[in-house]
């Protein structure tokens, strides 16, 4: 049975900073029986999957990296509105997807979730390396503390 709540992580996990969300994901699940409302999931790569992860609930909290020129470690709260992709897919994988439009999809099935929080993070690296730069791994505690605020909400 779905729960009210999912936590998604997204990113590439061989991408240095583009695993971000998927790594916040699995610290989170360390706790997650403190948690018994709440579904966290690495979606990693999960391309069209993330439709029925979001599916029926009330809220999803999606967590990214985002180049939004910001300062690298920077985490930034958006609304699914207040979000522009501009994100150029190449059509070689199933798993190549644009959340927003996922998000679209669910909509005019009549599966959106209540609330979608999306939180980006401002990548300092995305290259071929597994592990989180020095900017985002330093600021691990406040993503973590910042989730969880969502997550009472």
């Amino acid at each position: 049975m779905k729960k009210d709540i999912v936590v998604l992580g997204l990113g590439n996990p061989l991408m240095a900073d583009e695993a971000v969300g998927g790594f916040l994901v699995n610290r989170l699940l360390e706790e997650k029986d403190s948690y018994p409302n709440i579904d966290f999931v690495d979606a990693g790569t999960g391309g069209m999957a993330i439709l029925h992860l979001i599916a029926e609930r009330k809220k999803a909290i999606i967590i990214d990296c985002a180049y939004m020129g910001k300062i690298p470690g920077t985490m930034v709260k958006f609304g699914y509105r207040e979000v522009q992709s501009v994100k150029k897919l190449l059509h070689y994988s199933l798993h190549e997807v644009d959340i927003l439009k996922v998000i679209d999809l669910a909509g005019q099935l009549n599966q959106c979730p209540d609330e979608i929080v999306i939180l980006g993070i401002e990548p300092e690296k995305i290259e071929f390396r597994e592990g989180l730069s020095p900017a985002l791994q330093k600021k691990t505690n406040e993503y973590i503390e910042t989730i969880k605020k969502e997550m009472r909400c």
